[in-house]
């Protein structure tokens, strides 16, 4: 699927998001109105659910509505003895706008040799384009790599690992840790999964949870597309 060469020019990639205000009525009445309206999606299966309560757990997937809390990458280099190591770096903070420029600088760095990809789990269609749009919002240039309009397919640099699994299937979404498990990969025993990241960031204040939880996933993702390729996973102490 992906030579030695290939994987070891790819940054690998996790975002986790939380609602763009702590509360509903923190919006603007305009933005209320409009979440109102977006809500009724998920009211068809939650009736019950008002668009208050529908905001705080359902918002941070909406890039319109949502923040980027902590985004975590990874690069592997395979040593003398073909065995993977994966250095991996955090960019997290309450102030949205230094984690997308600290991240920005990394990722306009690595992508701009050529032949380099960016890869994540369902990062097409929710890690990329929810990048971009924020960088959009909060008025800062969208890294290299993420600007797409206009390319040809094969000029895209997006590797995901879900669409990799479907081999031209158009059904179900699978989960990244679905995915680890019937590929036998180890994982360690979460504390918190994606619909903990709003109250962990918001009530909590636990950033560096939120950071561990995202370059776990990061971890998974690369061990994913190693084993995938045939390749040895990353050793525990392979791990900086």
């Amino acid at each position: 699927m992906f030579t030695t060469s290939e994987i070891e020019n790819i940054l690998f990639l996790d975002v986790e998001t939380a609602p763009v205000v702590q509360d509903y009525h923190d919006l603007s009445e305009r933005m209320q109105h409009l979440w109102d309206h977006k809500s009724r999606r998920y009211k068809r299966d939650e009736p019950e659910k008002v668009p208050e309560e529908l905001f705080f757990e359902r918002a941070g997937i909406h890039a319109e509505f949502g923040r980027v809390v902590c985004i975590s990458c990874g690069y592997v280099k395979f040593d003398e003895q073909d065995q993977p190591q994966l250095k991996m770096k955090s960019f997290y903070g309450e102030e949205e706008k230094p984690v997308l420029e600290g991240f920005g600088e990394v990722l306009n760095k690595f992508t701009q040799k050529h032949g380099r990809n960016i890869c994540a789990h369902n990062g097409k269609e929710f890690d990329f384009p929810f990048l971009a749009r924020r960088y959009v919002i909060n008025g800062l240039e969208i890294p290299h790599v993420l600007q797409v309009q206009g390319k040809k397919p094969w000029e895209v640099q997006f590797i995901d690992t879900m669409e990799l699994w479907k081999f031209g299937d158009y059904k179900a979404y699978t989960s990244l840790d679905l995915l680890a498990a019937i590929l036998d990969i180890p994982t360690p025993k979460d504390d918190m999964d994606g619909s903990d990241v709003a109250k962990v960031f918001w009530y909590e204040k636990d950033l560096e949870r939120i950071k561990i939880y995202c370059e776990k996933d990061v971890k998974t993702t690369v061990q994913v597309l190693l084993r995938m390729c045939r390749q040895p996973l990353v050793a525990e102490e392979a791990q900086a």
